[in-house]
């Protein structure tokens, strides 16, 4: 196996979180330099890495994430309507509960595969949405949604003697800069995570479920066990990424669960680059810079940006634009999804990986079949030792198959 040497990931750790901190001066020239849509970068981004330690590593697509995003939101709220305005205990419970449902929801979709799976998964997130406005009302206030109170009791903030307006961490408000460090410093420890269970052998495991899940179960696998962990992993990392949003506004609706916000993960993800590292990151930071600057542009600011054409060209080059910027963002970013399904199968990453000369990506037919990479260039799996993981039956199996082949070369 090509393994990447530790002091890469060291490095590529160390550079990430050198650029998130950077953020500010790298994002202004740009017009996203300000701390809420850095905020959104941050948090989407640590949605789009938990979606990607299933998708990218099992190729198992889940059109049902925005339920544990949601369900984080909401018990997030909660903790801080009745235990504390501090953001600690809100993200355990909102990990914790996001993993219990995310238990549940794989235990049952992980039934099947392929399609089925998705649909299942994105009938789950319906359920929860539906329920949301309907018997579940008296926990999160259906369409008005659920939000923090003065006179909410706060009990563990009344023990401690502790005051704060607004949640905060650890006395830290959640708001502006400080916010967006906040947020940046999960994210970066939400990236280190997620570079640990790529080059872990649970990792690698993974890998090869999605390049052959047959073959995992002949050589003794039992492939459910891993698939569901990854399932839950996944859920906990979007609970986190919903309990960062709650603090942030926390007017919490059911709109956070709807299909639209699992597609949008997707969106990020296989724009970025499934399989790879930085590709979702990358993803997130695309989509949400779209919705939030480009979908700002009007006619004035293109006749400012066109200036320096003649009038007459100027006039045609503005209105034909106009038709891809502000309420037509979406037609833009379309077909930008559309190029990069048909040109770059493996992403914003994979065009990367080739301009840089990293590494040349094979060529691949579908995203469903496209290579493991990461952001380093790729991670082939050559050979797997056939005792990892393996049952008994298994190892005896792989035992005497390489006894047979030694007795077929001896002369």
């Amino acid at each position: 196996m090509k393994h990447t040497s530790k002091l890469a990931d060291i490095a590529l750790l160390v550079g990430f979180a050198i650029v998130v901190a950077l953020g500010p001066v790298i994002f202004t020239p740009i017009g996203a330099g300000y701390p809420d849509l850095l905020q959104k970068f941050a948090i989407y981004g640590i949605f789009a890495i938990g979606f990607n330690i299933l998708f990218g590593l099992t190729g198992y697509l889940s059109f049902g994430h925005a339920a544990f995003l949601g369900v984080g939101s909401y018990a997030a709220v909660w903790s801080f309507k009745l235990l504390s305005m501090d953001l600690l205990p809100a993200v355990a419970f909102s990990v914790i509960l996001a993993g219990l449902l995310a238990l549940a929801i794989g235990f049952i979709s992980l039934r099947r595969s392929g399609i089925y799976f998705s649909i299942l998964t994105l009938a789950f997130a319906q359920m929860c949405y539906n329920m949301a406005y309907s018997v579940l009302t008296p926990i999160t206030n259906g369409e008005t949604g659920l939000r923090v109170l003065r006179q909410d009791p706060r009990h563990l903030d009344a023990m401690l003697g502790y005051v704060s307006p607004t949640p905060s961490l650890l006395g830290l408000p959640i708001t502006g800069w400080t916010g967006f460090y906040i947020c940046g410093a999960v994210l970066v420890a939400a990236f280190g995570v997620s570079i640990a269970i790529f080059r872990s052998p649970f990792g690698m495991t993974l890998r090869a479920i999605k390049s052959n899940q047959n073959r995992m179960g002949y050589t003794g696998y039992h492939t459910r066990p891993y698939l569901l962990s990854a399932f839950v992993i996944s859920g906990m990392f979007a609970g986190l990424a919903g309990a960062l949003l709650a603090a942030t506004d926390p007017l919490v609706g059911a709109e956070r669960m709807q299909w639209t916000a699992s597609g949008e993960v997707v969106l990020m993800t296989i724009l970025g680059g499934s399989g790879t590292l930085l590709g979702p990151v990358l993803g997130t930071g695309l989509i949400k810079y779209f919705e939030n600057i480009f979908s700002a542009y009007n006619e004035q600011q293109l006749q400012l940006i066109f200036a320096f054409l003649p009038d007459a060209v100027r006039d045609g080059v503005v209105k034909t634009a106009s038709l891809f910027v502000g309420e037509g963002w979406q037609l833009t970013l379309g077909l930008l999804f559309m190029a990069v399904v048909c040109f770059l199968p493996g992403g914003i990453m994979e065009g990367i990986n080739r301009l840089l000369g990293l590494k040349h990506t094979p060529k691949v037919k579908s995203l469903g079949d496209s290579p493991q990479r990461d952001g380093l260039g790729e991670m082939v799996i050559e050979e797997m030792p056939a005792s990892h993981g393996a049952s008994e039956a298994g190892k005896k199996a792989a035992e005497n198959k390489a006894a047979e082949k030694k007795r077929a070369v001896a002369p």
